[in-house]
């Protein structure tokens, strides 16, 4: 079946946090701007998964859930036959979300004073986790070059664990918010230096299916079972399907040790009952989403292929990143030569688009906007239009200081 993305459909007045509670959380007026923040799809999930979820819903009783055999069978099978993952059963430990899961493991992992890496720009809800649990967030900023993207910086990250001794590091992979995909050298020179200074490594693995043509995805559980004791992967179907309310992600613990500590935390909160229409959603969508996925990575990658022409042809002030991954667009606004606060008044004065403003994303965020390019065209011509009346408005203003 051909899924058409190009459909417009208005999610006005549904409890969207994207597109009903952006002057709510970002200050900004939101009837008259782009939503382009919140990194969820504008398009409706696989109809295989709605189908599963309306018989579902037509059953009628909704009791105490637990994931049954056909759930874990989707999972492993998805990532044996997506990723070349072999993945066991008792490995897998289910939260609601990925966010909740991390911020049980800063717990579990480590202890209020300790410190916890994360690598700049990072995803603003690790800060929220690390600092609110009374842990010190460590950056360790990645070298930005303008033609290859993001790289690790290796000799830094070696003198923030001998300085600091930090318990933890989270990494992003494909990462947020530049859609870099790391490559087993580099997950492996990372994992070596995890070793040497005993950190353990949580890895958010959440976009590891929204891959560009061409591009490979590297879990850390692809690389030798010798890292198994440090490693603790997330993974959900919520990003990859468009299911972010049906909220159920799995936390891969190979370690036994680790594992038995992690349930323990589970059970200690009360965690231990599923939503059942979140299961449905994600067993339906592992097991029958694979053609829907295949067709909208081929539109995502048009998008970005679309986006990225416009703006090396008409919008001279930014610079898109490269990307191996995800649906996001991490645009270099720096040549502009204004703050962050101008640059969001120009963004949604003048653009008419309300963004994820770089500051969110730590100090390396400074002077960046990301946007969100899972959404119909029509909505990224709505946006190069925006985009080029800031030029337009830019030049103008140069032009009048010049003359005064």
């Amino acid at each position: 079946m051909t899924v058409n993305f190009d459909q417009i459909i208005d999610r006005h007045q549904t409890g969207s946090v994207k597109w009903d509670f952006i002057e709510r959380y970002l200050d900004m007026p939101e009837k008259k701007l782009l939503p382009m923040w919140v990194s969820d799809y504008d398009f409706a999930c696989p109809p295989p998964v709605v189908s599963a979820l309306q018989q579902r819903v037509t059953h009628g009783v909704f009791g105490y859930s637990e994931r049954d055999e056909h759930y874990y069978s989707s999972v492993v099978n998805w990532f044996s036959q997506r990723h070349q993952l072999n993945l066991q059963q008792e490995w897998i430990c289910s939260v609601e979300g990925v966010i909740p899961g991390l911020s049980l493991l800063v717990q579990m992992l480590s202890k209020p004073g300790d410190g916890v890496v994360v690598q700049g720009p990072y995803y603003g809800s690790f800060a929220k986790i690390i600092t609110l649990n009374e842990r010190r967030l460590l950056e360790n900023p990645l070298i930005h070059d303008e033609a290859l993207g993001y790289c690790m910086d290796y000799l830094h990250l070696e003198q923030l664990f001998s300085q600091e001794k930090p318990a933890l590091f989270i990494l992003c992979n494909p990462h947020n918010p530049s859609g870099r995909c790391w490559s087993k050298e580099e997950l492996s020179d990372l994992l070596m230096l995890c070793e040497r200074h005993n950190v353990k490594v949580l890895s958010d693995e959440i976009w590891a299916d929204l891959l560009l043509p061409g591009e490979r995805f590297t879990s850390v559980l692809h690389l030798d079972k010798h890292w198994h004791s440090r490693l603790i992967v997330a993974c959900s179907a919520s990003k990859t399907f468009g299911l972010s309310s049906l909220r159920i992600s799995n936390f891969i613990l190979p370690d036994n040790t680790l594992r038995e500590r992690f349930n323990q935390r589970l059970n200690a909160h009360g965690l231990d009952v599923f939503n059942a229409l979140s299961l449905t959603a994600a067993t339906a969508a592992y097991q029958y989403g694979a053609s829907w996925l295949d067709q909208l990575l081929e539109y995502l990658a048009k998008n970005r292929a679309w986006f990225a022409e416009q703006i090396q042809q008409q919008i001279p002030w930014a610079r898109l990143q490269p990307a191996q991954g995800t649906y996001l667009a991490w645009l270099d606004c720096r040549s502009l030569g204004v703050d962050d606060s101008e640059l969001k008044r120009y963004m949604t004065q003048i653009a008419h688009i309300a963004p994820s403003m770089g500051e969110g994303f730590g100090p390396q965020g400074k002077g960046f906007v990301r946007l969100n390019l899972g959404c119909p065209r029509r909505y990224l011509e709505l946006a190069i239009e925006g985009l080029k009346r800031i030029g337009d408005h830019h030049q103008r203003t140069k032009c009048v200081d010049s003359a005064t």
